[in-house]
């Protein structure tokens, strides 16, 4: 640069211009990060609501008696497949979100087509049909809820400002390795941070995923 870009007064108006730069992205991150990671944590409520439901379902079936043992079968075959379904073998296959209703329906009409002679019988059926709808309930909010938080002009404009402010970084820095590495490592801070966003926003697919173990102890419990 020319030697009077270089005064003490060029420097620190810099510093104070990329100083309010620096506030508001880390203000706008920091809310990109909350709002990620908020859709994150919904849809793991969503999958422990799921299993605990799914749970009380079969239980519910069993104080039924021998005539729901068909609709524990098909209960338990309902859940092993939404589970392909929301969490495929292979990382390179996307989740589908969207409820199965073959098998979910299967369920429902099952339960319907009980007979129930008795109050204790009524009741059974009449919880375990509350629970088959909350359940249903709760798959169609995974589909809805999967829309993206993030809002991209707003990520965009993050991303401006992050390569503004390694530009001045890199204006007055010396050129040695030891300025060159504190702003790589610093640039891989902030990428991780933005892949870390973006990971979170979709929580049944990428690397950071919700874990499948809420429905595996399903699988332990019911149709068995």
């Amino acid at each position: 640069m020319p030697e009077h870009h270089l005064s003490a007064d060029t420097k620190d108006t810099v510093k104070l211009s990329m100083g309010l730069v620096a506030t508001m992205t880390a203000l706008v991150l920091g809310l990109l990060v909350a709002s990620a990671k908020g859709t994150y944590d919904t849809e793991r409520t969503n999958i422990i609501n799921m299993a605990a439901k799914l749970v009380m379902l079969d239980r519910f079936l069993t104080h039924y008696g021998p005539e729901a043992a068909p609709v524990r079968v098909t209960l338990r075959s309902s859940v092993e497949d939404m589970m392909n379904r929301l969490w495929p073998e292979s990382r390179r296959e996307q989740a589908q979100l969207d409820p199965n209703s073959v098998a979910g329906d299967a369920v429902y009409y099952g339960i319907v087509s009980l007979p129930a002679t008795d109050d204790l019988h009524k009741g059974l059926k009449a919880q375990a049909l509350s629970a088959a709808v909350d359940i249903g309930h709760s798959r169609w909010l995974l589909l809805a809820e999967s829309a993206s938080s993030i809002s991209l002009p707003l990520f965009l404009v993050v991303v401006f400002w992050l390569a503004i402010l390694f530009f001045s970084f890199g204006l007055f820095a010396p050129p040695n390795g030891t300025a060159v590495a504190a702003l790589f490592v610093s640039a891989i801070s902030v990428a991780g941070a933005i892949f870390l966003i973006m990971e979170l926003d979709m929580p049944f697919d990428g690397m950071v995923r919700i874990p499948s173990k809420p429905m595996h102890m399903v699988l332990d419990h019911i149709g068995k």
